[in-house]
């Protein structure tokens, strides 16, 4: 899915929507959890041993016609296990959050969800989801550190993760013998290879999108929001360490002196397939058109070095979620951890080719000995989730109009940056109830 599609969507959905509190906590008094034995979930174990699907229970799933493949197979391995019959309609992520504010409280929503975890914020605080407690301890375990932070909002664990999404180097080894480790080579590479006359340029990437340039804020310290990006009021963007980012990002202008606007994903993609541009910065969801265009020259590597620091990349997190207003919480529940297992990941990664969030199915020979999807998990280890705070909406459209002033008109960044962070602050205040 591409996250940074949809992203600069999210300022425009409105938090008026109000939900009442009656509904998810009835559906969540129906689940089975360890309270009455007075131990706190995050002290207990749950397994799925102890955990029983409700009597006469049966899903709705969402999930994208993307993926579908993948969730057709877990769910019928889910219900030969549980004896639970389950129904999977097509609904693409980036819509589910807004459909199940319309679809939830009326009872007509899936019972389990998935969708990009910068969209957690919006849901949680409409008290939307049942948090990932039966389960909290075993998912905290078994997957990685970020995508842990990703799917948790306020304190509270809401996901199952299930891939980890972020952007990697894609370069042609025809033109490129050896992928550059720094920015540093990139730059003295391109100052061989770019011919703007002939429309040939060393690298190429979408330069006015902040979802490909937060390497080039937070490597060297910026940030979007302080305190893992939680606090909207500790915006990082213009701090020291992301003006440092952004003037490497500026000095790039040399070896790809093309206007923003003029970079889009098709113009890219067609010089890069064509080998006029060597290399490009990307998602997963280019690698098999990638590899169509280019075979055996094609090759991934992880983002080169900024100021001598690995590249630290935005990553999103796709993760279950389980709708507070099913009738069949703990069957819901059970089904969102069943296709989250490390088995489930290495299936989606087998069907879709996705990045695995469980460390043993990183560890895997399936992750391990393929080379492309081995480049995307290595960066997801310097990458940090979006965050999911409703706040998050507010720093696109700054950012994204800043990014152009310094690229294009070779703008200050410091002054720059000061003005998008003022616009996002008058944004969060004015978005305060």
């Amino acid at each position: 899915m591409k996250i940074k599609k949809f992203a600069v969507l999210l300022a425009a959905f409105s938090m008026a929507v109000s939900i009442t509190a009656c509904g998810p906590k009835k559906a969540a008094e129906q689940v089975q959890t360890p309270a009455d034995t007075g131990t706190s979930t995050e002290q207990k174990t749950t397994t799925t041993a102890e955990v029983k699907p409700e009597d006469g229970a049966k899903l709705v799933i969402w999930e994208s016609k993307d993926e579908r493949s993948f969730t057709d197979e877990i769910a019928k391995q889910f219900t030969a296990k549980y004896n639970v019959p389950v129904k999977i309609e097509e609904v693409a992520p980036t819509d589910q959050v807004t459909k199940l504010t319309q679809d939830g409280p009326s009872g007509l929503a899936a019972d389990v969800v998935i969708f990009p975890h910068d969209n957690l914020g919006r849901a949680a605080s409409a008290n939307l989801l049942l948090p990932n407690d039966l389960f909290a301890e075993e998912t905290t375990k078994n997957n990685t550190e970020s995508s842990i932070k990703g799917v948790t909002y306020d304190g509270t664990l809401y996901g199952y993760p299930r891939a980890a999404e972020t952007y990697a180097l894609y370069y042609n080894k025809s033109l490129v013998k050896e992928a550059p480790k720094s920015f540093d080579d990139v730059l003295a590479f391109g100052k061989t290879f770019t011919d703007k006359a002939k429309k040939k340029y060393a690298l190429m990437w979408e330069t006015g999108n902040m979802y490909f340039n937060y390497p080039f804020i937070a490597t060297t310290g910026g940030y979007i929001y302080g305190k893992d990006g939680t606090d909207k009021n500790d915006i990082g963007i213009n701090n020291a360490g992301a003006v440092e980012g952004l003037k490497v990002y500026q000095s790039l202008k040399e070896i790809l002196p093309v206007k923003s606007g003029d970079i889009t994903p098709d113009i890219k993609r067609s010089l890069f397939n064509a080998g006029d541009v060597a290399m490009d910065i990307n998602g997963p969801w280019e690698l098999a058109a990638y590899k169509t265009a280019l075979g055996d020259k094609l090759g991934v590597a992880p983002i080169p070095s900024i100021g001598g620091k690995p590249a630290i990349s935005f990553s999103g997190i796709k993760a279950w979620y389980v709708n507070a207003y099913t009738k069949y919480p703990n069957a819901a529940k059970l089904f969102a951890e069943f296709a989250s297992s490390k088995d489930a990941q290495l299936l989606l990664n087998e069907k879709v080719g996705s990045v695995p969030t469980n460390n043993e199915a990183l560890e895997s020979d399936q992750i391990k000995n393929n080379p492309f999807v081995s480049a995307f998990a290595e960066q997801t280890k310097n990458s940090q989730p979006m965050p999911s705070i409703p706040e998050m909406g507010n720093v696109w459209s700054p950012v994204n109009a800043a990014l152009p002033e310094i690229w294009d008109n070779g703008k200050d960044p410091k002054a720059t940056l000061d003005k998008a962070a003022q616009q996002i602050k008058d944004l969060n205040n004015g978005a305060k109830k």
